[in-house]
């Protein structure tokens, strides 16, 4: 039985009415409860299957422009309740949304193009991602979603997190806080499968050990950062908070469009030179964007939303990463990172446009078109460059539910 009547990015309220049927149709063997309430009073609910004393946490919705973890989520618990392997000493719990507050401001239900996707484009500041807060907010003013999240891993104390990520166009790969040993196999093998490319080189894992393609390791404690002015720190974030009980974090990313180009692990013929134009670009786009904000600020009169102020956070990453890239060896030399970091590059001012195009529409501010022209343009222009091709969602789904499976197979092996 699918849990959803058409496979589909589901909304919050959609998770939390199948996981209540769930929990109805199996009461014997699942729970749905209430850990918490987000910023604007929005529940966090956990859904439980089985209750052994050894832990699995999934989290999905950490970020709300990545929708693909919901349904992955609903996937995996249908899984564990059919297959006893799952359950063998084992229970699973899932956090159907870490962010229900970002999830009601992301508003793409079913994308046709990236252009759509950016049209209700929205993802929070780092202070205010449950996940990410803690590397950069003392600990008395995380917000509820950190200390709901933090507190299931402290009574849970799972040998295992899963946490469900994607990304827009690009590639799989996985983030482990610590090495899970055989896992990099059934990944790659379910990649190819459905033909997702591997990103072997991970502008997000940039400086990574690998276990395998695409499959990163966290660094040692006192490894210096790639990119030394971005503010978070995977090591102080919620992913390290397993680690006082002896689990480790695996972050499971898939992508809606595809592109070879981050799957090429060839040597790129001048990487460092490359590097120094994508800054160069990642620079002049950036100022089209701040030249519309100058513009629009007077009108908008102190307003500060949340999609005016994610869309400022944004901006204000760009010259310190630039300067990264242009004075800093770059620590992969293949094309697939080179690949990764023009997509990274490209993302951050198309973002920010998205979002400033959105928070000026509310007020129907003449600036307005010119950003969803910037919009357009820019979108075609990083599809056409990466030669984006959709992954159905059948398969963004299965893909990163053999993942979840998979790392609690082998991390359940180390455990033991």
């Amino acid at each position: 039985m699918s849990l959803l009547p058409e496979l589909r990015y589901p909304t919050v309220t959609e998770l939390v009415v199948s996981a209540r049927a769930l929990a109805a149709q199996r009461p014997g063997e699942c729970t749905l409860r209430q850990i918490g309430v987000s910023r604007a009073g929005r529940p966090l609910h956990l859904l439980s299957v089985g209750r052994a004393r050894r832990a699995v946490l999934v989290v999905a919705g950490a970020h709300a422009n990545e929708p693909t973890g919901g349904a992955t989520l609903l996937s995996v618990a249908e899984r564990a309740l059919q297959d006893r392997e799952l359950r063998d000493g084992n229970s699973w719990h899932f956090l159907l949304c870490a962010d229900p507050d970002g999830a009601s401001l992301h508003v793409t239900p079913a994308p046709r193009s990236l252009f759509d996707y950016h049209l209700g484009f929205y993802r929070p500041p780092g202070p205010e991602q449950p996940e990410w807060s803690p590397s950069e907010l003392p600990p008395d003013r995380l917000p509820p979603e950190t200390r709901a999240l933090t507190g299931i891993i402290d009574e849970l104390r799972p040998y295992l997190q899963v946490t469900l990520h994607g990304t827009d166009v690009g590639g799989s790969w996985v983030q482990l806080t610590r090495d899970v040993p055989g896992l990099a196999e059934p990944f790659a093998k379910s990649a190819a499968e459905l033909n997702i490319p591997v990103e072997t080189g991970a502008s997000d894992a940039a400086g990574w050990p690998a276990s395998g393609p695409g499959v990163h390791v966290m660094p040692a404690p006192g490894a210096g950062a790639a990119y030394p002015s971005m503010p978070d720190d995977a090591r102080r974030s919620t992913w390290h908070h397993v680690h006082r009980y002896g689990g480790l974090t695996a972050v499971v990313e898939v992508p809606m469009w595809a592109s070879d180009l981050v799957d090429d692990p060839a040597p790129h013929p001048a990487p460092a030179a490359a590097m120094r134009q994508l800054a160069d670009r990642l620079l002049r786009d950036t100022r089209e964007v701040e030249r519309v904000l100058a513009d629009a600020l007077p009108r908008l009169d102190g307003t500060d939303g949340p999609l005016l102020r994610a869309a400022r956070w944004g901006l204000e990453l760009v010259p310190g990463l630039a300067a990264d890239w242009t004075h800093t060896a770059p620590v992969n030399g293949s094309r697939a990172y080179v690949g990764s970091v023009d997509a990274f590059g490209r993302r951050l001012p198309l973002r920010a446009a998205a979002m400033l195009m959105r928070a000026l529409r509310q007020t129907d501010d003449p600036a307005a078109p010119r950003l969803e022209r910037l919009v357009a343009a820019w979108s075609h222009a990083f599809a056409e460059r990466f030669r984006a091709r959709w992954v159905p969602l059948e398969h963004q789904v299965e893909h990163q539910s053999r993942t979840v499976v998979a790392a609690a197979l082998h991390a359940r092996d180390r455990a033991t």
